[in-house]
């Protein structure tokens, strides 16, 4: 076991254009070093000189012996000189080349006055299509620091979009067939969980929530439940003090406060570093999720249960749910990491929504789930014939629902049930091959549907007869998912506010709460 480093961990700048070459010089190597932003800094450094002279563009040329346009274009970053016209310059303004060329601006108002000289030459500005500011000596410097600062929020929002929803989802598609090479099953993780639980005398049932906290302190943690977690987070684990931060126990008994505390301890157990891109923060959520399944299913006492119920042909989720004291979700998912691992079985499972969106899929059975350019099937659309959808038209849904589907990949017959949870109403589903459902509790069922998806024919496109008489009438509304607004989760933990962390870690360090 590695030791984790000592902070919080919590469970969820602009380039520019390359300048004209230089030519020879101080000045040449000014403008191939220091681009574009180089010349504007030596435009300033030569205006705030000027200016603090008293003398005009015209008084300044003359004594240069140059142009006051030809002053004016070199102010304004927009000609390089000629080393002859800088040390003119400098003469006359009672300075030197070498100050002249220094890389650091004149003044807090002229570092500002470049950032948003900088900041509007980007294409993210131009992309906008509106008007270039010149902040001339009139112009207020405290609207010179709101446009700035509005500039680097656009900056920011811009830099942090760099991590594209696209290019999320292409790391869950990877991350999803990793798992999927691996039939589902990671033994490391499972002999971490293995060896810590027996540590707590367990030996079948629930995991109570005393093992629990026997598991936190053989790690060095405590578990403290308080009401003023930061909003963006689930956990807020201090290192340094050996604390685990819990919402409060309102549910005592409950599968979520057991499995909330087992993942904040997996950060520890699984040696977890600050994640380094939103691929490995997506990896380190599996492995923590992985970790409290097999902590509340341990594997020796899951595979005895399972091998029995299939020697009696009669697996069923809501058993294995009942045996362990968890949720139907979280039964069904582990049986996907031990029936292929232990028992020889493929299988698929499926979280959906009452309006077919997939949340989360897994298989290594051979049915196709549905996926976008990508790969990825978070947020597509499951065939109106499937079990996962078929369930909501039952009158019953507080057991589970049985059928077999025939599709382009073959017949799978499926065990499907529903629940409510604040976003909505959900379906879990487990299925295999129409020869594994031989083992399963419902296998008699004679409910039998059929799909051709992904052939749009199947259920997506509209009856002929009804689309020509209706196409030219219809104006819907639709209702748009709430995640297709929302931005990508940025920061060192994706989504996590850590200033609001950082507060709750200082409120309630030892010493300052008692």
């Amino acid at each position: 076991m590695t030791a984790a480093p000592r902070r919080a961990l919590v469970d969820v700048p602009h380039g520019h254009e390359p300048g004209p070459p230089g030519r020879s010089g101080q000045a040449g190597r000014a403008a191939q070093s220091g681009s574009a932003e180089a010349l504007l800094v030596l435009g300033r450094r030569i205006r705030h000189l000027r200016t603090r002279a008293g003398m005009t563009l015209d008084d300044l040329g003359r004594a240069a012996g140059t142009t006051a346009s030809q002053l004016s274009l070199v102010e304004n970053g927009r000609r390089e000189p000629r080393l002859s016209l800088l040390e003119a310059v400098a003469s006359t303004l009672g300075t030197t080349t070498a100050e002249l060329l220094s890389p650091e601006p004149p003044s807090r108002r002229a570092a500002l006055e470049i950032e948003l000289e900088r900041a509007q030459s980007t294409g993210t500005y131009a992309s906008l299509g509106l008007p270039v500011v010149r902040p001339g000596k009139s112009f207020p410097t405290e609207a010179l620091e709101a446009f700035v600062g509005l500039h680097r929020e656009l900056a920011r929002r811009a830099d942090a979009a760099i991590a594209t929803p696209e290019e999320a989802r292409r790391a869950t598609t990877a991350l999803r067939l990793w798992m999927r090479e691996r039939d589902n099953y990671l033994p490391e993780i499972e002999d971490e969980a293995t060896a810590l639980v027996a540590r707590t005398g367990y030996s079948s049932g629930a995991l109570t929530h005393r093992a629990v906290s026997q598991m936190a302190d053989h790690v060095g943690f405590r578990l403290i439940h308080v009401d003023d977690l930061p909003h963006s987070t689930r956990t807020v684990t201090d290192l340094a003090n050996g604390r685990i931060y819990l919402p409060p126990a309102s549910i005592p008994g409950g599968h979520g406060l057991r499995s909330l505390a087992l993942q904040a301890i997996a950060h520890r157990v699984l040696g977890h570093r600050d994640p380094t891109s939103y691929a490995d923060f997506l990896r380190q959520r599996v492995e923590i999720n992985y970790f409290a399944s097999a902590c509340l299913m341990p594997r020796e006492q899951a595979v005895a249960r399972l091998g029995e119920a299939k020697a009696r042909k009669d697996l069923a989720v809501e058993d294995f749910r009942d045996l362990f004291g968890v949720t139907h979700d979280a039964a069904a998912q582990r049986m996907t990491n031990l029936l292929t691992s232990h028992l020889g079985l493929r299988l698929h499972f499926l979280r959906v929504g009452a309006d077919g969106t997939l949340f989360k899929g897994y298989e290594n059975d051979g049915v196709r789930l549905p996926t976008d350019t990508t790969g990825a099937i978070e947020g597509q659309v499951v065939c109106r014939a499937w079990a996962s959808r078929a369930a909501f038209a039952q009158h019953d849904r507080a057991t589970e629902y049985y059928q077999y589907t025939d599709t382009p990949e073959g017949t799978f017959w499926c065990t499907t049930q529903t629940g409510t949870a604040t976003g909505g109403a959900f379906s879990i589903s487990v299925g295999v091959p129409f020869a594994a459902a031989k083992w399963f509790r419902g296998r008699e069922t004679t409910t039998r549907l059929a799909s051709r998806c992904p052939d749009p024919a199947c259920c997506r496109r509209p009856e002929p007869g009804l689309a020509e008489r209706w196409a030219p009438h219809a104006w819907p509304s639709a209702a748009v998912h709430a995640h297709v607004l929302s931005p990508l989760p940025t920061g060192t933990f994706p989504g996590v506010d850590e200033g609001a962390v950082y507060a709750f870690l200082e409120r309630h360090a030892p010493g300052r709460t008692g």
